[in-house]
């Protein structure tokens, strides 16, 4: 019945559209039934077969973009350095938009500052160890946007000074409070949500209603899950 079943995923993967046949057909599948690119190979093949599923180097992709990759230190609610470089990379077409997102802000005087993008998913299956909660981590039985390369986490900054501007909460805070269906009584604060929210959305992006700070590209299923390290990336 298993093997059924992973077959039967197989063959969907297959019926979805703007998924290469090929990348479906390669792809082995990992202990979930997943397919999941572990190979550096592979991964430049699809590449070679479409540019849009190269992963890019977002802040030489989009100059002057901040970055504060927590994952890359102990200061993150593994309280445990996950990361061996603070890279932030992305899909081609994700970066793009997010490139488009920066230039618009920055005619209000703002800009975007990441803290992460593409993420092994190794990585998704630690975090599951230690929240095993599908509103605040993904689940490894399915995968995430970030493990497809099209998901990223941010806020905005003031580019004059650099400060970030108020949010209901800080990075990965783990309660409602994160939550969109909750309301600041400080309006500042809930303009600013939304001014966020509107202008990701506006490009392309689709918001996670549980993390004020995550989005993911509409279109995601594009993308294969990858558990590459970030030394494959150029």
């Amino acid at each position: 019945m298993r093997v059924f079943f992973y077959n039967w995923i197989s063959l969907l993967l297959l019926m979805i559209p703007g998924w290469h046949s090929s990348f479906a057909q390669q792809i082995p599948l990992n202990h979930y039934g997943l397919p999941v690119v572990t190979s550096a190979a592979l991964y430049q093949q699809q590449v070679a077969a479409d540019s849009n599923q190269q992963l890019v180097d977002v802040p030489r992709y989009i100059p002057g973009i901040r970055t504060d990759v927590r994952y890359a230190t102990t200061h993150n609610f593994t309280q445990q350095v996950l990361y061996p470089h603070p890279r932030v990379l992305l899909r081609l077409p994700a970066a793009k938009a997010l490139k488009a997102v920066q230039q618009q802000l920055s005619a209000q005087g703002l800009a975007l500052k990441i803290f992460d993008a593409y993420r092994p998913y190794a990585i998704t299956e630690k975090m599951w160890t230690i929240v095993p909660d599908d509103r605040y981590a993904a689940d490894p039985r399915k995968g995430s946007g970030h493990n497809r390369g099209v998901a990223v986490d941010l806020t905005l900054i003031q580019i004059s000074s650099g400060d970030t501007i108020p949010m209901p909460t800080g990075y990965d805070d783990f309660t409602e409070k994160a939550h969109y269906s909750y309301h600041p009584t400080d309006i500042a604060v809930l303009a600013n949500r939304a001014l966020l929210r509107r202008i990701m959305e506006q490009h392309g992006f689709t918001a996670l209603e549980t993390e004020w700070w995550h989005f993911y590209l509409s279109d995601y299923q594009k993308y294969p899950l990858l558990d590459l390290g970030f030394d494959t990336f150029r």
